[in-house]
């Protein structure tokens, strides 16, 4: 079986996390695409998509939570697939409680998956790349990275855990070959989630007031390509129209 290098999607949903794969598949790496079990239906899907498009993708299911399936994750692909060159963290997380009603299970829950998750997949990236002097490391931030909103006690502290984490992975891991990035995305994407709770949606999206899953997934890639003179650690992403 011929080698080819990998791209690792952690969060390879049906929008942003989807799109990133197809972007990466496009320039000629396999989309290696991760979702938990019970979305495994979903993730082949995927996977099936790509390939249809001529480019190359495996469904990999797995809990990002846990460190053995990481662990697991990044070994199969390196052995069955290629060098990881690009790992992307995309999982989202994003829930709203007022604080008197926020249980330490939501507490706990939203931080494993929005920030261990993040840790978990850095390491396991940073293991195979360092050797090897090269690799482009990816975390998906958003506004809560920057600051806490209203009832998002536990989404804002895990994105702000997981930018943290993405700087000291940085100054760490940037001398040694490997670029590391954390992008804020700052403002409502194209997704179903989205569109079901936009009171104006259509209208937004024609205005170009919502981000595209396909422009932000461009970016990265730009992330990865970029020559390592001028390395971007943190790249905001926001429509034109967004108050911030």
């Amino acid at each position: 079986m011929s080698r080819s290098p990998a791209a690792i999607i952690i969060g390879a949903g049906d929008a942003t996390g989807g799109a990133i794969a197809r972007a990466f598949a496009a320039e000629g790496l396999t989309a290696c695409i991760n979702r938990r079990s019970r979305n495994s239906e979903q993730l082949e899907a995927l996977a099936q998509s790509i390939r249809d498009q001529g480019h190359k993708s495996r469904a990999f299911p797995g809990d990002a939570r846990n460190e053995a399936e990481m662990i697991a994750l990044f070994e199969r692909v390196e052995a069955e697939v290629g060098p990881v060159e690009v790992a992307v963290f995309n999982i989202g997380a994003n829930v709203n409680f007022p604080i008197a009603e926020t249980t330490v299970r939501v507490y706990q829950k939203v931080w494993e998956m929005a920030c261990l998750g993040g840790f978990l997949m850095g390491r396991e990236a940073a293991r195979h790349m360092s050797p090897r002097g090269r690799g482009t490391i990816i975390f998906t931030g958003a506004t809560a990275s920057l600051r806490g909103g209203s009832g998002y006690s536990a989404f804002s502290g895990a994105k702000a855990a997981l930018r943290m984490l993405a700087q000291s992975m940085a100054r760490e891991l940037g001398p040694k070959g490997i670029h590391v990035a954390h992008t804020v995305i700052d403002g409502a994407i194209d997704t179903a989630f989205i569109k079901d709770r936009h009171p104006a949606f259509e209208e937004a999206k024609a205005a170009d007031l919502i981000l595209s899953p396909e422009a932000i997934a461009a970016n990265y890639v730009m992330l990865h390509k970029q020559p390592r003179s001028a390395w971007t650690h943190e790249l905001d992403l926001r429509p034109w129209g967004e108050t911030w």
